[in-house]
């Protein structure tokens, strides 16, 4: 198969699909694979890693859309490469369709195959292209909560662990998925009074017996939430619904209940936000205020650690590229019902019920 590797064109955004050791594998099992000129670079990978690792390198993203079966990338494409799609084209990347209706009709209207990161199962259910941009994205949510809480950032001026004899910042995480596990653990690790949610009671059973002593565990209501945010410094809402898009647990009028100062990071903002006064931001623009809270929304902040990000994500994606390489697309999602949950969209036909109903779409089943 030819397989293609864009540079990523999102702002602030310097991960890229494969490392030069993934694309050695894709080589080793016969397939032709085209790397954009400075791809990698963001990530620490030059050309001349990849022409090591047996790739031919193409001077523009034109070229490599043209050329390639199957394009594999970190980010969906934006308003630039929607035109570059062909029909029949197989797209691996994340899409988080469900929160971007111009992506939808546009990538309906290029006719490709978009197989989307974070709707790929395994056999125990879980979602395994995107448990590692979540690590990432969670532990990154504390340290730039902290960051924003300095004076200089706009925030209250609270170290986030306190120091002897002054009482540590509260941080309130929603959500005991991965992402929110690993930003109490980092923020516990700081030092911080954690308290985490979530609707799951053997959830959070498992975090009440895993996690350090200065993380409690909270049963997720509006009520409940409500309770905690006068007190609370900083918030990271990390709620998920694979596919679909993310419920506001923290609403306009909630936010006032906060102190000037504090800080909301949302890292469900690729699937909407779970905060009602969530919008994206950038790495070079990432917060805003709301009745005196900073918001961060940053759509893609492992982005900001490119090089741990694009290791972790070749680690995870590269079993189901070389499967989906070696097979095709529809053979490989024969032989893995959890490789064909990741099927968004095929021929212009939306395959993912989640993101048909999020913009009241027809939905064809995958089958069909």
């Amino acid at each position: 198969m030819i397989i293609g590797i864009p540079k990523e064109i999102k702002n602030n955004e310097n991960r890229v699909g494969a490392t030069p050791a993934g694309v050695k594998e894709l080589v080793k099992h016969g397939h032709t694979l085209y790397v954009q000129h400075t791809a990698g670079e963001g990530s620490g990978f030059s050309d001349e890693e990849y022409v090591a690792a047996g790739a031919t390198i193409l001077p523009t993203i034109e070229e490599v859309y043209a050329i390639a079966e199957m394009i594999i990338k970190v980010k969906e494409p934006i308003e630039p490469e929607y035109a570059l799609v062909k029909p029949g084209q197989l797209l691996f990347t994340y899409f988080h369709f469900a929160s971007d209706l111009p992506l939808t009709e546009a990538m309906m209207k290029a006719r490709g195959t978009c197989i989307a990161y974070e709707t790929v199962r395994d056999r125990q259910g879980t979602l395994p292209l995107l448990i590692p941009m979540s690590e990432v994205a969670g532990r990154m949510s504390v340290q730039e909560g902290a960051r924003f809480l300095e004076k200089p950032q706009g925030g209250r001026g609270i170290l986030l662990g306190g120091v002897p004899g002054v009482r540590p910042a509260k941080v309130l995480v929603l959500g005991a998925g991965v992402v929110g596990r690993n930003a109490a653990l980092m923020a516990a690790g700081l030092g911080a009074d954690v308290t985490i949610t979530d609707i799951s009671l053997p959830t959070l059973r498992h975090c009440a017996e895993f996690m350090p002593k200065n993380v409690k565990t909270l049963f997720s209501s509006q009520h409940n939430i409500e309770q905690e945010l006068p007190d609370t410094d900083l918030v990271i809402g990390s709620v998920l619904i694979p596919g679909a898009k993310a419920p506001h647990l923290i609403t306009k009028d909630m936010v006032k209940l906060l102190r000037p100062g504090s800080v909301m990071v949302d890292v469900a903002i690729d699937q909407g936000g779970c905060f009602e006064t969530s919008h994206p931001t950038t790495h070079s623009e990432p917060t805003y205020v709301v009745d005196g809270v900073i918001q961060y929304a940053v759509a893609n902040i492992p982005g900001a650690v490119p090089y741990t990000s694009t290791l972790a994500l070749t680690n995870a994606t590269l079993p189901y590229a070389l499967r989906l390489a070696d097979m095709g697309w529809r053979e490989a999602c024969k032989r893995d019902a959890g490789l064909a949950d990741g099927v968004n969209m095929v021929d212009g036909k939306i395959t993912f019920k989640a993101v048909a109903e999020a913009f009241d779409l027809p939905y064809t089943p995958l089958e069909l």
